[in-house]
Order: C-alpha cells, then structure tokens, then sequence
C-alpha cells in the first residue's frame, strides 16, 4: 500500500534501533497509529527484536545485531508498514479503562481557578468537562510510570506557564496543550494543578512497575478531600479498572 504522504518514516538509530514516526507533531490519528504499530511488532515476534516501546507518534524496536542484521530489520519493517494504512487500524485489544477519584480545585489542586480561566470556563464547567472526557495513555515518560492523557477538547488548548512550579506531590493532576499529566512522584512542573488524586502509578517493588499502558484510558471522578483521604492506604487510590470490550 503507498502512502501519500511522507508519513509514515523509518528512521536509523544506531546501529541496534529503529524509529517508525507517524507525524512531526502530536495527533490523535497519529497516536493511534503508532499505538498500533507497536501492537503489530510485537506480535510479529521478529527473531533478535529485544525490546519495542512508544513514543507520541513514534514506534521504537531495538533489535541484536548478533541475532539479525540491520538490513533485515529496516526490510522487514517496510513491509509491516506497507501492510496497512495504520492510520485506520484499530487500537489493541486489553486495552483498560480506569476510572481514578479527583479532588479537583482546593488548597490540593490550587490552580483550577487559573487553568479554566485560560479556557475560557467556569471553574464548574471546567471539572465537569474534565471528568466526562475520557482520555488515553498517549504515551509514557518523563518519570517512571509517568502518563500523558489525551486529548482533551479544544478549550483545553492552553499553553504551560511562563515559569516553574517548584514542585507538585505525587498523584497531582495537572493540564496544559489538550494534555493532563499525572505525576507519580513529587516534580517541579510548567502545567497547571488542577486536581489531586492518590493514585500510585509507580510500584518500584511488583512484578509490574508501571500500573499504567500506553493506549490504557482513564476517567476522572470528582470526590471530596475527606473521601480522598480515606484513600491514601489504599496504593490505587480507589482507582477501578476495567477492560475495553
């Protein structure tokens, strides 16, 4: 299949890796399409393939060259992305819907007065369109286990402050540029506060460090500081999980 554009492109990193990018800039199509791409290699099971992750728009393969050469990789990827116009397939199956309590505004999340204002919304209509969207594990980084969640609607299109928050505690929800990121440990960040959850996205001691997957969705429910509170023993923070049928 030709594309008529210049995306798809494969990319040479080193000696070892490839990278397969969709757009330059971020997309929901984009997004999907890489989502799936990386679904595809891995069920492709390429012999000397070690390690395949995501990025935005991007699908990243880090292969042996001991166990397959740099041509048959790049040969092989060509093929797979001539297969299928990945800007139409589907998402993978076992994707999960989280829905995750919020406190959203308050001395927890002090900067939801600011953020909706830059969207031009009450702060009411700006918590009720920021628990009925629901968003996806665009990509994960920055932070161990650490989400990017889109995309939201295009009120929500504002820019990242001028300067520096210090620091916001882990579970801290913030929003900028259609994105919320939820953080997993406590950072200094540009993006606007907005809600406070417990949710523990970073378990360094399981089996499965990263609760989290690209391509996951979540869905925020506003509940009460004291609520919240009643969570903190809790490491998903009342989080409830369910798969996408």
């Amino acid at each position: 299949m030709a594309f008529a554009t210049e995306w798809p492109r494969i990319s040479a990193l080193g000696t070892d890796g490839f990278l397969v990018t969709f757009a330059d800039r971020l997309s929901e199509p984009a997004n999907r399409a890489a989502l799936a791409f990386r679904h595809a290699l891995e069920q492709e099971s390429w012999r000397g393939v070690e390690e395949t992750s995501t990025s935005l728009v991007s699908a990243y393969l880090r292969f042996d060259p001991r166990g397959a050469s740099h041509a048959e990789i790049q040969s092989k990827l060509q093929h797979l992305l001539a297969r299928e116009n990945w800007f139409e397939v589907p998402l993978p199956q076992g994707r999960r819907l989280w829905r995750v309590p919020a406190v959203f505004g308050t001395e927890l999340a002090p900067q939801l007065e600011e953020a909706a204002q830059a969207a031009g919304l009450t702060p009411e209509d700006a918590v009720a369109s920021l628990t009925q969207t629901r968003v996806r594990v665009q990509t994960i980084g920055f932070a161990p286990g650490q989400p990017y969640l889109g995309e939201l609607p295009p009120a929500w299109d504002i820019p990242r402050q001028s300067q520096l928050t210090s620091q916001v505690p882990a579970g801290a929800l913030a929003v900028a540029i259609r994105q919320l990121v939820l953080f997993p440990v406590p950072a200094p960040t540009g993006w606007r506060h907005v809600g406070q959850t417990c949710f523990q996205l970073f378990r360094p001691d399981s089996d499965d460090p990263f609760v989290l997957r690209p391509g996951d969705e979540l869905q925020f429910e506003p509940v009460g500081a004291e609520t919240l509170a009643r969570m903190q023993s809790d490491p998903g923070g009342g989080a409830r999980a369910e798969v996408i049928r």
